[in-house]
């Protein structure tokens, strides 16, 4: 057995037609998938099945997709969340990133761009990376393994995204890193995403490591160009 086929998606998702083919589809590519029709089913599925990645639609008949995110977040940082919405208005998808979301698909979408999406979350997550499991920042340890940032007592989960943006300053620290490389090298070469995107995870990690997010020191803004990581 293949490491695809061993992965399981959730698909939270109430229109039938489109659930229907999202599951063929991604079980023809060798996934096991669960699907929920509302958004506490999804939840359920979410803290029972364990799934390896994360599919939400944010308009759901009970409560909406933002909801079903962050509390998804409250116990399972890890989980990688692809949100589907119909919404393509910058404020709504800073919305749906707010509450946990690691990327997002607008609708109409391509099933095979949501395959591509997907492909590369596992491919990202198996990947061996050159800095090692601890990277130290500051006073600030973060474990890649775990995703947990260690310091002091304190104990900060991150996301499947803020360790994969971390890793890739980590390795160029010191250099600017561009938004567009990030968003090539983070999220994939297919993204559409936003160059927003970037912006939010950082504003993210800086309340996480900085001991002051709005005077930061490790994760510096490189104007016109992106961000680059001081150790």
């Amino acid at each position: 057995m293949n490491q695809v086929s061993q992965k399981s998606i959730l698909i939270v998702e109430d229109d039938p037609a489109l659930a229907m083919g999202l599951c063929d589809a991604l079980e023809f590519e060798g996934f096991k998938v669960i699907h929920a029709d509302s958004g506490q089913g999804g939840l359920q599925q979410a803290n029972g099945a364990r799934p390896d990645c994360i599919i939400l639609d944010l308009m759901l008949p009970d409560i909406n997709g933002y909801q079903v995110c962050e509390q998804i977040r409250h116990h399972d940082s890890i989980v990688p969340i692809i949100i589907l919405t119909a919404r393509s208005q910058e404020v709504d998808i800073i919305r749906g990133l707010d509450a946990g979301a690691d990327d997002y698909v607008t609708k109409p979408f391509s099933v095979g761009e949501l395959i591509a999406r997907i492909r590369a979350i596992f491919r990202r997550g198996a990947r061996t990376s050159a800095v090692g499991d601890k990277l130290t920042i500051g006073d600030a340890v973060v474990d890649t393994a775990t995703h947990s940032l260690h310091c002091g007592r304190e104990v900060i989960a991150l996301s499947f995204y803020e360790i994969e943006l971390l890793k890739l300053l980590y390795e160029r620290a010191g250099q600017p890193v561009s938004r567009d490389e990030i968003l090539d090298k983070v999220w994939g070469q297919s993204a559409t995403t936003i160059n927003r995107t970037v912006d939010n995870f950082v504003a993210k990690l800086r309340k996480k490591i900085e001991p002051d997010r709005d005077r930061p020191r490790y994760i510096l803004t490189v104007h016109g160009l992106g961000y680059k990581l001081v150790k």
